[in-house]
């Protein structure tokens, strides 16, 4: 019997009655691993290396891509605006997968969609570095999305399974440490690779990693006794509300900022798209006898909680990750390849935290306490940020990055943990695709509302700048006249000295109204985490924990 299968109904943090056969399966598995728990060990852990190296692959191409646009544009002969959507119909496609994985795992069986998304996934990267246009590559990237946005919730629902109660930290931690470097990590591994060899090799280099993870897939994973392939109908008109739904919600995230949002007509198409397509679904799934998503997981206290503070980690996680490097490069001047660099120590961090907290977790520490200091940590961390000047130089920044990455340690692990805990196993898979999407929504939202706030607030500052900056206004004078002196001191005419002086003044005053409007959304991000900690003890403390002292 396979690990996977013992574990399956062993769950220490579901709620209900224990039947006698769960009963039964409990003191299996207690004798199994009594006699042999090394081998099970090994075991689990191969599994968790199998479905993590593709699940990684898969998070890690959502930001990999971004830095070889340009390369990609003009190897294709084509704009970088047409080739932004080789990122958003990668973003589309994985967002209308991801709420149907745990259904498809149902109807299929786990480990065939699993073998079938990592070889879809590898295939289409295949596809992706030798697509000879921007058209096909599109394409390409839509089958790579389809195939990889079940990877996320897959992988999850096997480790939670996997790893019995008290051992689901150690599991959560291993996949919250790919999880989260990845798309921290991605701008600077994609630079790299695009500038050393070609942006066809970001997309190759998914090959081998997906045919070691087939390989150990085939060998060490098997389908838990509750699934029961091909016994689910399948709700057509479900799938279609929702792939139109989820397909405009993304777009409309995605381009709202370049089509300046309400004012262009597509927007608002796409937004009563989203709304009715996704009101629509969400009634006819609360209705159908066999539902593609499972909404009535929410009567879960501490599920219900845990995916909505997972959406606001998204939006924070993400939102913070394309606020840094644009601040570096806007504002500071550092190059792309510097950005990425200086973007990874909250890589560091994150490694550093997250197999402590799991090891804290498994001895029975209480995950909601941890929960509401990572986001103490992450929120005092923004502050940080939002105390950074134009002469901010890169130690200003590595520290702060250090102590969020630390915080974000402390904030995946145990919120994957308590979300997950009252849940019952055979609804595994439903919930990790709800809390997938949920978190992935957040994080399209918290990148829109970052570009857009940045934007405005910039327009916002400056004209407030500009309406102090007068003829009329002595420091503006004695300002122009300094540096008109200094210019003619330097050898130039004074006229045009005095038109270079109005120039430096109204650049500088750009760089300002700008510096204040990152301000502005590093405390605004920094409020926000503040903000949801009294939500955190909305949920359950896991009977295994409490148990464990």
């Amino acid at each position: 019997m396979s690990v996977s299968s013992r574990n399956t109904a062993s769950d220490t943090g579901s709620s209900g009655p224990t039947t006698p056969s769960a009963s039964h399966s409990n003191s299996s598995m207690l004798a199994v691993s009594s006699e042999s728990p090394p081998v099970a060990n090994v075991q689990r852990w191969i599994v968790a290396i199998a479905v993590m190296s593709s699940a990684v692959l898969e998070v890690l191409d959502t930001s990999v891509v971004n830095v070889s646009l340009p390369h990609i544009a003009g190897s294709l002969s084509s704009s970088v605006e047409e080739a932004t959507w080789v990122l958003t119909s990668y973003i589309v496609a994985n967002a209308i997968i991801l709420p149907v994985t745990g259904w498809l795992a149902n109807y299929m069986g786990r480990k065939r969609l699993l073998m079938t998304v990592v070889t879809g996934f590898t295939l289409s990267s295949i596809l992706c570095g030798l697509a000879p246009n921007l058209p096909m590559l599109i394409f390409f990237r839509v089958l790579q999305g389809t195939t990889g946005g079940g990877l996320q919730p897959l992988s999850q629902a096997v480790l939670l399974e996997e790893f019995p109660g008290r051992e689901r930290g150690k599991a959560m931690a291993f996949w919250g440490m790919g999880i989260v470097a990845a798309p921290i990590l991605g701008p600077t591994i994609g630079g790299w690779i695009t500038d050393s060899y070609s942006w066809r090799w970001v997309f190759y280099i998914n090959v081998p990693v997906g045919i070691l993870s087939l390989i150990l897939i085939y060998l060490f994973i098997h389908d838990p006794h509750y699934i029961r392939r091909g016994t689910l109908r399948a709700d057509l008109w479900g799938l279609g509300m929702l792939a139109l739904g989820m397909g405009a919600l993304q777009i409309m995230l995605d381009k709202g900022q370049e089509k300046d949002w309400f004012s262009s007509e597509l927007i608002k198409v796409l937004a009563v798209m989203a709304a009715v397509f996704l009101v629509a679904f969400v009634i006819r799934e609360l209705r159908v006898k066999d539902p593609i998503v499972h909404f009535h997981l929410l009567r879960f206290r501490s599920f219900a909680t845990g995916i909505g503070l997972a959406a606001v980690l998204g939006f924070v996680l993400y939102g913070g990750l394309i606020l840094l490097p644009l601040f570096m490069q806007t504002l500071l001047g550092w190059t792309a390849a510097t950005a990425g660099l200086w973007t990874s120590p909250r890589g560091i961090g994150t490694a550093l935290c997250m197999p402590l907290v799991g090891y804290l977790l498994g001895r029975g520490w209480d995950g909601r306490r941890m929960l509401a200091f990572g986001f103490a940590i992450a929120g005092v961390s923004f502050f940080g940020f939002a105390h950074m000047t134009l002469q901010s130089g890169t130690w200003d920044i590595f520290w702060i990055q250090i102590m969020q990455g630390a915080a974000m340690g402390l904030l995946f692990v145990p919120l994957t943990t308590l979300t997950m805990a009252s849940i019952p196993t055979q609804e595994t898979g439903y919930a990790t695709s709800l809390f997938s999407v949920t978190r992935n929504i957040g994080s399209s939202m918290g990148i829109s509302f970052v570009t857009t706030w940045i934007t405005r607030r910039s327009q916002f500052h400056q004209s407030i700048l500009a309406s102090n900056i007068t003829a009329s206004s002595r420091v503006s004078r004695e300002a122009l006249e300094q540096i008109t002196g200094f210019l003619e001191h330097s050898g130039i005419d004074r006229v045009t000295a005095r038109h270079k002086a109005g120039a430096m003044i109204y650049r500088t005053m750009q760089q300002q109204a700008a510096l204040l409007s990152y301000v502005d959304v590093f405390r605004i991000m920094g409020l926000l985490f503040l903000a949801v900690i009294p939500l955190v003890f909305l949920m359950k403390r896991p009977h295994h924990a409490s148990s464990a002292h």
